[in-house]
């Protein structure tokens, strides 16, 4: 299936890792052009180096406002056609081992940024009147994840904006969506790991194992797989899926609305 991505443009955040890197590197095989941020340099320029003419690296810490706003000058706004927000997540803890400060920082690094961000592209998307705005969140906005208190509590606040802010826009050509991946194989699971590790006093082999029992086909997740479904979500073929979050997570969540 052609999905109509080849020489398109898109700004992936988060790409040095995880579903970020997987969403980058499935964009180039469409053909795509890509724009890539995250933090680590060394990690961009190995996807820069699969199709050099169609990446665009830019090393930033989205959460800081003047990093956003370098971003944004280094390329014109109008050639994306979108943009996949997309970060790694706040510290695993309980409740009760939270600070304020664990709750502002966390504020900061799941709604923040990204809502400026948003404010900042969806402009360029309104005078185009065509834009495809893809949030990675969690499956913990549709059943909590243990001792991930904060994760859970601020992602909620992302969809709420997504799916807000998709019923103002719709009408402009634009569509927003949040994808919300289970347990896959990425970095971001290490912490996870640790936590569960800690609490229940076992290796980090047997928390992996305890979580992927949890999961209906046994496994984890691979980012690759995922990313296939971020294709569509950024592709014309989308056009009417709108404020819609879509669980990735091979059978984990419980709920018949999962």
């Amino acid at each position: 299936m052609d999905l109509n991505l080849k020489n398109k443009s898109f700004l992936v955040c988060g790409a040095a890792s995880g579903f970020g890197r997987a969403i980058a590197e499935a964009l180039l095989a469409e053909g795509a052009n890509i724009i890539v941020t995250a933090r680590r340099e060394a990690e961009l320029k190995k996807i820069y180096d699969i199709a050099p003419e169609r990446v665009q690296i830019v090393v930033a810490d989205l959460f800081k406002e003047k990093d956003q706003d370098n971003l944004l000058n280094t390329f014109d706004l109008n050639i994306l056609s979108g943009a996949i927000i997309n970060a790694g997540g706040p510290p695993a803890k309980s409740f009760l081992e939270t600070e304020m400060e664990d709750w502002d920082n966390a504020y900061l690094s799941l709604v923040k940024w990204k809502v400026r961000l948003t404010k900042k592209i969806i402009p360029a998307f309104i005078a185009n009147k065509y834009g495809r705005l893809l949030f990675v969140e969690s499956k913990s906005v549709k059943q909590p994840v243990e001792n991930l208190v904060l994760s859970n509590s601020m992602r909620l606040a992302v969809v709420g904006f997504v799916k807000t802010l998709s019923q103002e826009v719709a009408h402009h050509g634009i569509t927003m969506n949040i994808m919300a991946p289970g347990y896959h194989d990425t970095p971001a699971m290490e912490r996870i790991f640790a936590k569960k590790a800690s609490v229940k006093k076992i290796s980090i082999e047997e928390a992996r194992k305890s979580i992927e029992s949890e999961i209906a086909m046994g496994k984890m997740g691979d980012p690759k797989d995922f990313a296939q479904m971020a294709l569509l979500l950024l592709s014309p073929s989308s056009n009417f899926i709108n404020g819609q979050t879509i669980s990735v997570e091979g059978g984990l969540i419980k709920g018949t609305f999962g």
